[in-house]
């Protein structure tokens, strides 16, 4: 399996990924928007493809907290999106894995999710309520709100709201 950036040729097959992996047009339309909305960038949009056809996709996008003045050192990830047919075989994992190792060489200190909480949890990230973090939009269950650091210091010296790209900041994105 292989993991790259996506290009713009990929779009297609980016959304067609959303689209079995979440059922109807919301999550395609919220990956569409935020890969054109300047408050996203940087971001990081990654593909996965196994001898073949695109199978995940995975989609980091900016984010600020309210208590630092530069942006740049956290981010969200959202969507996490796996075919049906390739899920259950560490496609999401690697995904993970390898955007976490670019965003940690690019300075990122922080990424965010609301996401499964036992799913995340197997993968370094821990609710993000008790750490200080809250979200745009209340999340519900708390849990499933949940931060990863990348750095060994950057839980417990900072917290506050989370600010998200403005495609994002809308409160059905938070919602399951």
């Amino acid at each position: 399996m292989r993991v790259i950036e996506a290009s713009d040729a990929d779009l297609g097959a980016v959304l067609a990924v959303s689209r079995a992996a979440f059922g109807g047009e919301d999550v395609p339309a919220l990956v569409r928007e935020l890969l054109v909305d300047p408050s996203a960038r940087p971001l990081l949009s990654l593909v996965a493809r196994d001898d073949g056809p695109i199978i995940g996709h995975a989609l980091f996008t900016a984010a600020r907290l309210s208590t630092e003045e530069a942006p740049g050192s956290a981010v969200i990830l959202a969507p996490l999106a796996v075919i049906p047919d390739a899920q259950g075989r560490g496609v999401g994992r690697f995904l993970l894995r390898e955007g976490l190792r670019f965003l940690r060489d690019g300075g990122v200190r922080l990424v965010f999710l609301a996401g499964h909480p036992g799913y995340y949890a197997r993968h370094g990230f821990m609710p993000a309520y008790p750490q200080g973090f809250t979200p745009p939009f209340l999340v519900s269950p708390a849990e499933a709100w949940m931060v990863r650091s990348l750095e060994a210091d950057a839980l417990g010296s900072t917290g506050g709201v989370v600010a998200c790209a403005t495609a994002m900041d809308k409160a059905e994105h938070w919602r399951e």
